[in-house]
């Protein structure tokens, strides 16, 4: 094992030296690790006197955890840069053949460029949380608790290795530093958009919140790091040409794949669209076991948050009759231009979740999709507090619509999988583009034959029948 490992460490050990060797890469690590902890110190100083005029010492509780955190995030920005430089740089000044040449494995290449792109910037965050937290206790006296403080640590380590990971992909895949910058957008937009959603929850002091965060990370990261080993090639990385769009080209392979031998519509519905069916039969099972497992979620944090059945009316279910049906009717029920509404709004929800899920690895889309199934669990926990049978509240609200609707989430979620999976897994005989664009051409398959119909008749059940099924089931009659 030592054996294998230890050309990991020499080609680690040669990237640090050249880095450090580098002013450009050495002088925002030390601004970012001594200069910053200070400015962060003295931020927190203003804070703390400004709050105690005005009674309000909470926000003072809650921002000097927060600036730790962002202590920690800064330095390790870095590694981008770093990590983006590692393979395209050396590509585009012709200082990485000796090491391509090298007896080196591509997985030991990878992994020693890896490495050295992460230890340095988590090292110096470390070191920027230190002088941070020995700056707050002499003014403050404040001392993490060590659950959070190891949170923290785990939280910056598992960021950095998302973006490391990310890069060195982005970089793998480049000819220039040019295009490997423009590319890292999709590393650098999500990351940012996470880091406000861990704002929030810091300044709500709900840290439990965030090893969901660690663990979402860590498979993240677990899948960038799968995608760079399969798609790490040493011949394809020197033999690569500039990268450029060939429109044509990708039309080809979509057309193809998109029609298939089908002479006809008819004959594409009866042959092409089961096809595709069967290709998604694994990310089917998986998305559904997502969806339970989110309403399932749902429903457990009810008796975390401490829910007041009575906060939701539900009360009042018990006992419905023509009034219940009234409510529906104010707010646009039992009329037609609701369905066209409800029809728009379920396939740009699903839009949305395909976006996210193109930028995420379909982990975003996924999450967006499993968000509705959480709060029907989470409104039938409540319901079970009311003295209402979960059960038949779930099968009361969702059940006639439902039986259109969640296949449709099924199958949008089932394609968000596939297309992400061909990042991760290469599939044989086909480059990355190749196999994304016949991944696309089953979404858009299914999109087209099945999705969109049925969230169609979905919303024209959900509009005519559901509020009447829903009285009929608990009104009983």
């Amino acid at each position: 094992m030592w054996a294998k490992l230890q050309p990991v460490w020499i080609v680690m050990r040669r990237e640090m030296r050249d880095q450090l060797r580098d002013w450009r890469i050495v002088a925002p690590i030390v601004i970012l690790t001594l200069f910053f902890p200070f400015l962060m110190n003295f931020t927190a100083r203003q804070i703390l006197d400004f709050v105690e005029q005005y009674g309000a010492n909470i926000l003072a509780e809650r921002f000097i955890p927060f600036l730790l955190m962002i202590v920690g995030f800064f330095p390790i920005t870095v590694s981008l840069v770093i990590a983006l430089e590692s393979f395209s740089g050396e590509t585009e000044r012709h200082s990485i053949e000796p090491l391509l040449s090298s007896p080196l494995s591509d997985f030991q290449l990878y992994l020693g460029k890896l490495l050295a792109s992460l230890v340095p910037p988590v090292g110096a965050s470390y070191l920027g949380v230190l002088v941070y937290m020995t700056g707050i206790y002499r003014t403050t006296t404040w001392r993490p608790e060590p659950l959070f403080l190891l949170l923290v640590l785990i939280l910056t380590f598992v960021q950095a290795l998302v973006m490391v990971s990310g890069a060195v992909v982005v970089s793998t895949q480049t000819t220039s530093v040019r295009a490997a910058n423009l590319l890292a957008s999709f590393i650098v937009v999500p990351m940012a958009l996470l880091i406000q959603g861990e704002a929030v929850v810091m300044l709500w002091a709900n840290y439990d919140v965030l090893w969901w965060a660690v663990v979402g990370q860590f498979i993240l990261a677990g899948l960038l790091v799968r995608m760079g080993v399969t798609h790490f090639n040493r011949e394809e990385l020197l033999g690569r040409e500039m990268d450029a769009l060939n429109f044509k080209w990708a039309w080809r392979v979509f057309r193809s794949e998109f029609t298939g031998g089908a002479k006809s519509p008819g004959q594409w519905l009866r042959l092409e669209v089961p096809r595709a069916l069967r290709r998604l039969r694994l990310p089917v099972a998986l998305m559904a076991g997502l969806l339970v497992a989110g309403a399932l979620i749902g429903a457990d944090q009810v008796s975390k948050l401490g829910i007041s059945p009575e906060a939701f009316n539900l009360g009042e279910l018990q006992s419905l009759d023509e009034a219940f049906l009234d409510k529906f009717r104010q707010i646009g029920f039992f009329n037609v231009g609701n369905v066209l509404y409800i029809w728009m709004h379920n396939l740009r929800a699903a839009g949305l979740a395909w976006l996210a899920g193109t930028f995420t690895f379909s982990v975003g889309g996924v999450l967006m999709l499993m968000l509705p199934l959480t709060l029907i669990g989470f409104l039938a926990g409540v319901a079970g507090l009311a003295g209402i049978n979960p059960w038949l509240f779930m099968a009361a609200f969702t059940l006639p619509h439902g039986l259109l609707e969640i296949p449709a989430i099924l199958l949008t979620g089932a394609a968000i999988l596939r297309v992400g999976a061909t990042f991760v897994t290469p599939a044989r005989g086909q480059t990355i583009g190749e196999a994304w664009l016949r991944a696309m051409a089953d979404w858009v398959k299914v999109t087209l034959a099945l999705v969109i119909p049925l969230f169609l008749g979905s919303a024209i059940l959900e509009v005519f029948l559901t509020p009447r099924f829903a009285m009929w089931v608990l009104g009983g009659g």
